[in-house]
């Protein structure tokens, strides 16, 4: 077979593909619409509602926050941690939770919360983030800085 016209073959193929391809995923243009998003709600339908047709996707809400937000901070014994950096919004209850190898005194800064920790026996230092700023968070007798806390407004 000619090679030149094997090429022209495989192209007017590959156009008749794409064109096919076009027709059948095309929009609908019969509405002039553009197309619209489905968006799932998260609750079951009311049943004395009507159900509406309109374009536009339902009125969806952002996810409820976490009443409390849980910081947990691992305090290795053999080497210094990297610094972690935290951050909630301001008035929120805050519960924080350390764990480590080294019997120190967690200190949170700003706050001025304090709590043993030691090997197996972790510490919680639960408080209402009221105040904003960076608050830093250590293993106070040692002076080793664990992880900073921002309090944003």
């Amino acid at each position: 077979m000619n090679p030149q016209f094997r090429l022209a073959a495989l192209i007017a193929a590959s156009l008749g593909l794409l064109l096919s391809l076009f027709l059948v995923l095309r929009p609908d243009d019969d509405k002039g619409a553009a197309p619209t998003t489905s968006v799932e709600a998260t609750t079951a339908p009311s049943t004395t509602e009507p159900a509406t047709t309109d374009t536009e996707p339902p009125a969806t809400t952002a996810p409820k926050p976490p009443d409390v937000v849980r910081i947990r901070i691992t305090v290795p014994g053999d080497t210094a941690p990297t610094v972690r950096r935290f951050s909630v919004t301001q008035g929120r209850q805050v519960e924080l939770v350390v764990t480590s190898e080294i019997a120190d005194e967690v200190h949170v800064h700003g706050y001025d919360l304090m709590g043993d920790v030691a090997p197996g026996q972790p510490v919680t230092i639960a408080f209402k983030a009221t105040a904003p700023g960076r608050f830093e968070i250590e293993l106070e007798q040692h002076a080793l800085q664990i992880a900073e806390l921002e309090v944003r407004p």
